[in-house]
């Protein structure tokens, strides 16, 4: 099969058409989007109809349900989707016509690297809050970026879109090096957390991969200053850092940081540029973890011409993206919320901010999110979850990892007090619907498809 380097600028010459095996995955749709917008040829196949595949064929795009040999035929270049095993039929049907292949984050750094400004946004937590703040920053003034989005932006309609400006906003993902494939010329740096072990093995590794991430960055890193780890980076690497905080400082720093209501804040904007405060921010998203993020928003923004009102109003409209502190309703009076969260960390700035919201209990719905994961974190699980008056969990979702016995939702809980195992989201649902009642607060949390147990909730509560 055809191998491309991360660098090779010549990666679509004398490429007319494009089949994407997979072309329903949200990470797939924003890359359809740009390269359809600039006039390739589209294609794509998927084993399940959704919105996404809805919206493609509602562009011209022709998406066949199944993946079938005769799929790939004419095809000038094929792209799959990391979910997509060697052995699929249409990947091995383009290796036997002698198609060019190519993984989808190949595709994404040759795409980051079309833009003038290219804005990688990284980190262990907040990725997608942070890309798509900044999205709709320089959506609301008026640049037209595009941009690929880890979570839908009720703003754009999307995960993504295909704008005609100069700027591109990217999630910069670090599982198993692919945002390596990129070219920033913005980056940020979020923080960096024990996560994605099972890849890299150890913290230095993990920091070693977010060094080479930030040395490839062509002009600006946005560096998180309250982060040790994000910090021992910075401090190894001979680049232009311009920093965020609030504790320590930063070039973005806020201070004055105030709740104007349970679980939500405001503060002043104090810029390296002046000797004192610019600006006022008050943000429409809960969670002190948010001040961060707009506060990275606020740098690469500014940086990129934007007034500190521009940022201030697209923060104050800013109702966050799906699937991030989403409310979906109420069952027996109860509001149910859902949340990616599914890392330890994550989930203890998202309990966080749920408990300050007042609600007399609150209930914590959790799938954990592979056996690797639960394993290495067993004990930061039970200690997060422990802040939910109850937790209800749910089997380990797998995904791309094979099953090891060793590791149970069942030992988890036996190291949370009163925690409830159920067998399946139904079961869970059905247990919400069962105890939860007016004045609780529920919440599922991970990344899998938790949030079908939550829309059951509201559905038939």
């Amino acid at each position: 099969m055809t191998m491309f380097s991360n660098y090779d600028q010549r990666l679509l010459d004398h490429v007319h058409k494009i089949h994407f095996i997979g072309c329903g995955g949200s990470g797939m749709f924003p890359l359809i989007q740009i390269l359809a917008a600039r006039g390739y040829t589209i294609t794509g196949s998927d084993v399940l109809d959704g919105s996404i595949i809805r919206a493609e064929r509602e562009m011209g795009i022709q998406v066949t349900l199944g993946h079938n040999a005769d799929n790939v035929i004419g095809a000038d270049m094929v792209v799959y989707s990391a979910a997509i095993p060697k052995d699929n039929v249409e990947r091995a049907a383009a290796d036997s016509y002698g198609i060019p292949a190519i993984e989808r984050s190949v595709l994404l750094g040759y795409i980051s690297r079309l833009y003038k400004n290219s804005i990688c946004v990284s980190g262990t937590h907040g990725k997608t809050t942070t890309t798509a703040m900044i999205t709709a920053a320089l959506e609301l003034a008026g640049r037209d970026p595009s941009a690929v989005i880890g979570g839908k932006l009720p703003l754009i309609g999307g995960y993504g879109k295909a704008g005609k400006g100069d700027d591109i906003v990217v999630e910069a993902c670090e599982y198993a090096e692919t945002f390596l494939k990129l070219t920033p010329y913005f980056s940020v740096v979020l923080n960096i957390d024990n996560d994605h072990l099972d890849y890299y093995g150890s913290m230095g590794e993990l920091k070693f991969a977010f060094k080479r991430f930030s040395l490839m960055t062509q002009f600006m890193i946005f560096a998180n200053a309250d982060d040790k780890n994000t910090m021992d980076v910075m401090y190894t690497i001979q680049r232009r850092v311009r920093t965020f905080g609030i504790k320590n400082g930063g070039d973005y720093q806020a201070v004055n940081v105030q709740e104007y209501r349970p679980g939500f804040y405001e503060f002043d904007l104090k810029e390296w540029t002046s000797n004192g405060v610019t600006g006022h921010i008050r943000l429409a998203v809960p969670g002190y973890h948010n001040i961060y993020n707009a506060l990275a928003m606020c740098g690469v923004c500014r940086s990129m011409g934007l007034t500190v009102q521009q940022c201030a109003d697209a923060l104050a409209q800013f109702k966050g993206v799906c699937r991030r502190f989403e409310v979906y309703g109420e069952c027996n009076g109860a509001v149910v919320v859902d949340d990616y969260a599914h890392h330890p960390t994550e989930m203890r700035a998202t309990l966080a901010t749920a408990k300050e919201l007042g609600y007399k209990r609150l209930i914590a719905v959790h799938q954990p999110f592979t056996y690797s994961r639960t394993k290495m974190l067993l004990d930061d699980f039970a200690q997060v979850l422990q802040m939910a008056d109850v937790t209800v969990l749910t089997p380990i979702l797998g995904s791309r990892e094979p099953n090891d016995p060793s590791i149970t939702s069942e030992k988890l809980a036996a190291k949370i007090p009163g925690a409830v195992v159920v067998d399946s989201l139904d079961a869970a649902a059905d247990w919400v619907k069962q105890n939860a009642g007016e004045g609780d607060l529920v919440i599922t949390l991970g990344c899998g498809d938790i949030y079908k147990a939550a829309r059951k909730m509201v559905q038939e509560g």
